[in-house]
């Protein structure tokens, strides 16, 4: 790339050295770039990992260090993308896209119309006890905010991601995450 790269507009990828830092922690990264790394997933921009930290400042830093110590692969947007993502996705269902599909959502949940306010606060309930008695009272207290603030389906289903990137970064949340993700998805 000749071009300056947008840090914020780029999709990341993980790249071998980001997959064996995961697992082995040897580059000693801080709590916030490791769980930044663990969100990386090839679909996501510097935009849109910006969210789990607070200042478009931070995301930069924090990329640009996982770019230079060969964790992460940054890719510029395409504008043939978006429309192309859209077309890939699966239709589980003949439901047009506005009629209850987040992005990013996890895909095969039903449509979010049809979860009742009683399935929200199952979730609601079910996704913050988990980080409790799992992760630890008081650990993760913005997404335990968050969670508990989400008043729709769609809101739950978008803060799912970050859910899951606090299991999967806890040893014992990991472990558990296949069973957790199952007993959510039930109400989610």
């Amino acid at each position: 790339m000749t071009e300056t790269l947008d840090l914020t507009a780029a999709i990341y990828s993980k790249t071998a050295a980001g997959q064996q830092e995961i697992q082995s922690r040897s580059l000693g990264l801080s709590p916030l770039v490791r769980r930044i790394l663990v969100l990386v997933d090839g679909k996501r921009s510097g935009r849109d990992l910006s969210a789990f930290v607070s200042g478009s400042d931070d995301i930069e830093q924090i990329l640009g260090a996982l770019l230079s110590q060969g964790c992460v692969a940054a890719e510029a947007p395409s504008k043939a993308a978006v429309p192309a993502a859209r077309a890939a996705a699966p239709a589980a269902s003949a439901a047009p896209e506005s009629a209850g599909t987040t992005a990013g959502a996890p895909p095969g949940l039903p449509v979010a119309e049809t979860r009742t306010a009683k399935d929200n606060e199952m979730a609601r309930h079910f996704m913050i006890n988990s980080i409790n008695s799992i992760i630890g009272q008081h650990m993760r207290v913005s997404l335990i905010h968050d969670i508990f603030h989400a008043e729709s389906t769609q809101a739950l289903r978008t803060i799912y991601h970050a859910w899951e990137a606090s299991m999967a970064g806890h040893g014992m949340g990991a472990k558990r995450l296949p069973e957790l993700r199952e007993k959510l998805f039930k109400v989610l």
